[in-house]
């Protein structure tokens, strides 16, 4: 992926992170919302629905676009129309999330839906699943890199260049300080759901991983601390929910 894709796809992950559609101008409201109601729009229909003029409304694209928010098409005429094809506009899935979505709802739904129906230990061999494709995915990009080089690799957890994660040296090994967890709400009511990162970084890392400062505990942020002089058998390690393990 080249540095301009990843700053991209970087910015509109943060964008989905930190606003919504009512923190917006309400110019740039007005625009997203109306191509939500309508699925795609040229300058003009823009124009004519939001009763501005065309060029007012091309210089709103032209930054919602630089955001990441809306993409433009070109319409192919299916009738006899003739002439230069119109540009249409519509959302990209990045300016959809700043509309109001049930995720959270959902997630907890169906993490309580597994436990009730299939037993609390199906629940937890889902969440050991989890764990073990973040890292299985993560792992093969760590493998050449030392430690340190990997706990630094590591603030890219949860997104590329992600300015809420950093890390310190301890004497004993490092801290990896999460300050916006993007499950934020679902790890609030179910915290086992926690149990997959501290799982996966142990895994990643090859040494001992706990939380020793959480959200749930009204901390503010979560503070993973890697225990370097702790070795742990990575072909042999279980999955084990944090309520399990003392720190």
């Amino acid at each position: 992926m080249n540095n301009q894709l990843r700053r991209s796809r970087s910015r509109q992950t943060r964008s989905i992170l930190i606003l919504t559609i009512n923190q917006l101008p309400d110019s740039r409201r007005a625009i997203l919302t109306a191509l939500k109601q309508n699925g795609s729009a040229t300058i003009a229909q823009l124009a004519a629905i939001l009763q501005l003029t065309g060029e007012a409304v091309r210089q709103q694209l032209l930054q919602l676009q630089r955001d990441g928010w809306i993409e433009a098409r070109v319409e192919r005429s299916t009738g006899g129309r003739t002439g230069r094809p119109a540009t249409g506009y519509s959302l990209t899935p990045a300016g959809d999330h700043l509309f109001p979505k049930q995720y959270d709802a959902l997630s907890v739904a169906m993490i309580d839906a597994i436990s009730d129906e299939l037993g609390a230990d199906a629940a937890k061999r889902v969440l050991a699943r989890v764990a073990e494709d973040k890292a299985n995915v993560i792992e093969p990009m760590l493998r050449e890199l030392t430690v340190e080089q990997r706990i630094e690799a590591l603030k890219n957890w949860y997104l590329q260049d992600d300015p809420y994660m950093e890390t310190e040296k301890t004497a004993d090994g490092f801290r990896l300080i999460e300050r916006n967890c993007p499950f934020y709400n679902t790890a609030m009511r179910r915290p086992n759901l926690c149990s997959v990162s501290v799982n996966a970084l142990t895994r990643v890392l090859g040494v001992r991983v706990f939380r020793e400062e959480k959200f749930q505990d009204g901390d503010g942020r979560c503070i993973f601390r890697v225990m370097a002089n702790e070795p742990v058998d990575v072909e042999n390690f279980n999955f084990a929910l944090e309520a399990e393990v003392s720190s």
